[in-house]
């Protein structure tokens, strides 16, 4: 595999890193210190089940994590948007808005990664978590291709 090659890989792991910790940060109650440290110590880039975790870019990751915490009251009003009335967001999977407020928190803030990669990113996760015949990715995809037009207007344009 290229550096390259190895880079993104690093980024994908950061990202399915970063949902599962947002994921566990609702679940548990704990802070965005304590997930970050306890992923960056004991889940990223280590082994489960005897078997070698791929590695994460570390900065990456908490960049995400750190940046979805931060952001959240400017990101959640896109996913409610694209919500039928009458629902809230506590209403989705829990897994489904973590995946959504780490692709708006890049569409919003990583403009280094193009809105194309960011889609295609968190499509995939949302694919590995729900299975690709499961409404949740074509709703994410969704979301995330409407919140691009308007957060990247000239990238979407172009």
């Amino acid at each position: 595999m290229t550096a390259r090659g190895r880079a993104q890989d690093a980024r994908t792991m950061a990202r399915l890193g970063a949902v599962q910790a947002l994921y566990q940060m609702e679940h548990s109650g704990q802070g965005v210190d304590g997930a970050v440290r306890e992923f960056q110590n004991h889940r990223l880039g280590g082994e489960l089940d005897g078997e070698a975790i791929r590695e994460a870019d570390d900065a990456f990751f908490e960049d995400l994590v750190r940046g979805v915490v931060e952001l959240q009251r400017k990101i959640d009003p896109y996913i409610q948007a694209r919500l039928r009335e009458g629902w809230t967001l506590k209403r989705l999977d829990a897994t489904a808005r973590a995946i959504l407020r780490c692709g708006l928190f890049e569409l919003i803030r990583r403009t280094d990664v193009p809105y194309r990669v960011v889609i295609e990113e968190y499509v995939e996760l949302a694919n590995s978590f729900f299975g690709a015949g499961e409404t949740e990715p074509r709703f994410i995809n969704g979301v995330l291709d409407s919140s691009a037009k308007k957060i990247r207007p000239d990238e979407a344009a172009a």
